[in-house]
């Protein structure tokens, strides 16, 4: 039985209207979001860590969320964008993992210009970042070793949460542009919107932009799109409804001595069979 035949993120890009990307850190996770209507999922590495109850600070390696990404691409009709943080080090980490995403079927990832190890972006007040000059070389390495037109490098700038301004975010992803990057995702925890919308009213519009709305959430995808953004990522909201729907459901169920009262509100088993492509599987022995 063969696996779904997926696009490419260049060619959905491409297709036009803006592309909304759902966070997921495992198949079952990413395949919902494909019913749901997602153009592409985010291989997230903060939900994947978290997966594994572990913090987002680079402590798993490039190897085992590369296996969680080419599990969800293996399963998908949709691109996977991978989350690779900093790219896992340095310039040769960098073209490491450029290949051995690309031969797992990933057509696109992000990196982002912090520094190695990293740490979540909504972790502390102030975060170290690399050099303008040397994050643009790790840019120039991944696009220097792809071995498809196709495959397409997001650059990341994490200025505004470091605390910098709105110029020096314009200046830095001027330069990853400059270096070769498909698009830059412009990213922000201030509670509104603002600050992004100030580095939208100053962008060339040499390179799509990507944002992650996570802690401005009222901003509805039409104003998003007029505004000038050409990627939405929902980076976290799966994870977050798995943790409340589990610990309601399981509280639930301790608490009341049986499943009744959850029944209604979970998904019937043959959901999930659907889910599993059983029906498909057992031709196989039919």
């Amino acid at each position: 039985m063969s696996s779904p035949r997926y696009a490419c993120f260049r060619s959905v890009l491409k297709a036009g209207g803006p592309v909304r990307v759902a966070g997921a850190h495992n198949a079952l996770g990413a395949v919902l979001a494909q019913q749901a209507g997602f153009q592409a999922v985010w291989s997230s590495s903060l939900e994947v860590s978290a997966a594994r109850c572990l913090p987002d600070a680079s402590i798993l390696t490039m190897t085992e969320y590369l296996e969680c990404a080419a599990h969800m691409q293996k399963a998908l009709g949709i691109p996977v964008v991978a989350d690779c943080d900093t790219g896992y080090g340095g310039n040769m980490n960098v073209a490491h993992m450029v290949r051995e995403f690309e031969d797992a079927g990933i057509t696109a990832v992000c990196m982002e210009d912090k520094l190695f190890p990293k740490m979540n972006s909504f972790v502390g007040d102030r975060q170290q970042l690399l050099s303008t000059e040397d994050f643009a070389a790790k840019i120039e390495t991944a696009k220097s070793v792809q071995s498809s037109e196709d495959f397409f490098v997001i650059a990341r700038t994490e200025a505004l949460i470091s605390g910098m301004s709105v110029e020096e975010a314009l200046r830095r992803c001027h330069a990853y542009c400059a270096a070769g990057a498909d698009a830059v995702l412009i990213h922000s925890k201030s509670r509104t919107n603002a600050q992004v919308l100030e580095f939208l009213a100053q962008w060339d519009g040499r390179r799509p932009v990507v944002i992650v709305p996570t802690t401005y959430p009222d901003w509805h995808i039409d104003e998003v799109v007029a505004a000038g953004v050409s990627v939405v990522i929902y980076a976290n909201q799966g994870l977050r409804a798995v943790v409340a729907s589990l610990r309601h459901t399981f509280e639930e169920i301790y608490r009341s001595g049986d499943t009744t009262s959850v029944e209604d509100s979970i998904a019937d088993i043959g959901d999930v069979f659907e889910l599993q492509r059983l029906s498909e599987w057992q031709k196989l022995d039919a």
